[in-house]
């Protein structure tokens, strides 16, 4: 047992699964039971790349924990899922596995450059790498026999592992974790990337390589790259948030995840909360909500936003003022809730060659800033997923030099000053220019809910930061469409938005008031004067209608 031949320590997977009765844990195991139908067949290599934060090196170690043979006798697995299983037994702690922590190498390397007395031949991460797996093999007792201690150096890992599959039928469980590190960390690497690639094919590509893996397990943030140097590698099964199918519902936490986290004595969250904050990724109809987030939302009893990050954001806003073909106005409509096709089949499935507004979108998917969702003919529709994404991206947006120059920063001032000044023709013209643009079009405009998305996404980057938005809200005698109410400014007025498709204005405007649902708002602990709106669209003649009055105290 090593660092990477059957590790054992700092297993993520195993301290959750010790604590899951305390702590949140989402019994994903039953994952296991599909990579026990890959073991020793074909598909038995696959890549899973989701975005940072969604449970990587958490699946990474319970695969470890499950396969390798330093784990056995612990138990780690009862009252799990996989336990039920037919397959559980017949792979449990069996096999040996070799467990790739590319942020580890990176680290390791690092100090080794440092020492005065390096090994020959071992010159870049790559050399390093291969060298650190050859040296735990002929550390290993039951390996030792197999190899010439004095010929370290001449000896490379394909060979290493076809003379301990030859002389005692060892087949290998092999893991890494951040396997596309060199390719976000070192993007401009080109030799250290093609030395890698080069050592991947040397493992997978060939026949005596594929002869000593039962099953081959990588995952990161990125997809394997699409060009002639890496095209050697397309034995490998990827699973990606562009295309997550069969998988899906391992890509983090489901409804039925969620319900019972609901559970915990601990969870003081409601499952409203959790959804406004976290979901909204939706892969081939599943819901699927950001698996750390929710964790730490549990963990500090509040929720807000976790997505953040230097680096990460420096990342975003570099792809952003790339600006292809628009795109800086694309993402603000995003923000404001609208959706945007793309295609994706063309993404190289790098960060460097970036060409188009596509490869943009596809990119950030994969980051996991955006959802998308299916569009058929090889196109996805891309969304913002939930409110902590939203507000990341939107304190991005507003860092930016262009941001108050943009056309949809004016027409969100244009329509919130509209409605202030009780202006019901102005306010009509603005949500129709909202409507009519392409990011609003798809959505569809069918009921009184899709012209509400379209109001609050026009209003948003005006009330962002200065207002609460309620939607749904019991008010009154009933529940109101939308509510926006000032966080701290006795300035701002309340404004009360009523929707009607295909009856009438004047419907909207009676709804409020006989259901009354400006009765909390009229004195008290509301000073601010309230403002009330009704609006309606008309199918037949492609028309917004709209009221505005002031509420009278």
């Amino acid at each position: 047992m090593g660092n990477i031949l059957n590790p054992v320590g700092n297993n993520s997977f195993v301290e959750l699964a010790a604590f899951r009765d305390e702590d949140v844990f989402a019994d994903k195991t039953d994952f296991i039971a599909k990579t026990n139908k890959r073991f020793d067949r074909d598909g038995n290599l696959l890549v899973f790349a989701r975005p940072r934060r969604f449970g990587k090196t958490v699946t990474a170690h319970m695969l470890l924990a499950y396969y390798s043979r330093a784990y056995a006798g612990q138990h780690i697995f009862d009252g799990l899922k996989i336990a039920g299983n037919d397959s559980y037994i017949k792979h449990l702690n069996r096999h040996d596995a070799l467990y790739i922590d590319m942020n580890s190498i990176s680290s390791h390397f690092k100090n080794y450059l440092k020492k005065s007395k390096m090994v020959q031949g071992v010159e870049s991460l790559v050399d390093y790498l291969e060298y650190s797996i050859i040296r735990e093999l002929r550390e290993q007792e039951d390996f030792a026999a197999c190899f010439d201690k004095n010929e370290i150096e001449n000896i490379g890992l394909p060979e290493a592992l076809s003379a301990l599959r030859n002389d005692l039928g060892v087949k290998f469980v092999f893991i890494m974790d951040d396997w596309d590190l060199i390719f976000r960390k070192y993007r401009n690497d080109e030799q250290l990337q093609k030395e890698f690639i080069d050592f991947l094919k040397g493992l997978f590509k060939s026949d005596d390589g594929l002869a000593c893996f039962s099953l081959a397990y990588l995952t990161g943030i990125l997809p394997i790259r699409k060009d002639s140097s890496q095209s050697g590698l397309n034995t490998f099964s990827e699973y990606t948030m562009l295309d997550p199918v069969p998988f899906e519902s391992f890509f983090g936490f489901t409804e039925a995840d969620i319900s019972e986290i609901m559970k915990l004595p601990s969870c003081k969250l409601t499952q409203e909360e959790l959804k406004d904050w976290y979901r909204g990724y939706k892969l081939n109809g599943s819901d699927i909500y950001n698996p750390d987030s929710v964790v730490s939302a549990v963990k500090d009893g509040k929720c807000k936003g976790y997505w953040s990050g230097t680096v990460a954001n420096e990342e975003l806003a570099r792809l952003i003022n790339m600006n292809f073909e628009g795109l800086r106005d694309d993402i603000l409509d995003l923000i404001a809730g609208g959706l945007v096709k793309f295609g994706f089949l063309m993404f190289n499935n790098d960060m460097v060659t970036i060409r188009s507004k596509d490869d943009v979108f596809s990119l950030l998917v994969c980051l996991g800033y955006l959802g998308c969702a299916d569009y058929g003919d090889c196109c996805r529709l891309a969304y913002v997923p939930n409110r902590e994404i939203r507000s990341a991206l939107a304190s991005i947006a507003r860092m930016q030099s262009w941001y108050n120059s943009m056309p949809i920063i004016e027409r969100s001032a244009r329509l919130f000053n509209a409605i202030r000044a009780l202006d019901s023709s102005e306010t009509a013209g603005i949500i129709a220019e909202i409507h009519n643009s392409p990011c609003v079009s798809l959505l569809g405009y069918y009921s009184a809910e899709a012209l509400a998305c379209c109001v609050t996404g026009g209003l948003m980057w005006q009330t962002d930061g200065d207002y609460e938005c309620f939607r749904k809200l019991q008010s009154g005698k009933g529940y109101a469409d939308v509510i926006y109410v000032p966080k701290r400014n006795d300035s701002l007025p309340i404004l009360l938005i009523e929707f009607r498709h295909d009856t009438s204005a004047e419907d909207a405007m009676n709804q409020i008031k006989e259901k009354e649902y400006f009765e909390r708002y009229r004195d008290g602990d509301y000073p601010n004067e309230v403002i009330l709106t009704g609006l309606n669209y008309s199918s037949k003649t492609k028309e917004h209608q709209c009221l505005i009055e002031k509420l009278q105290k």
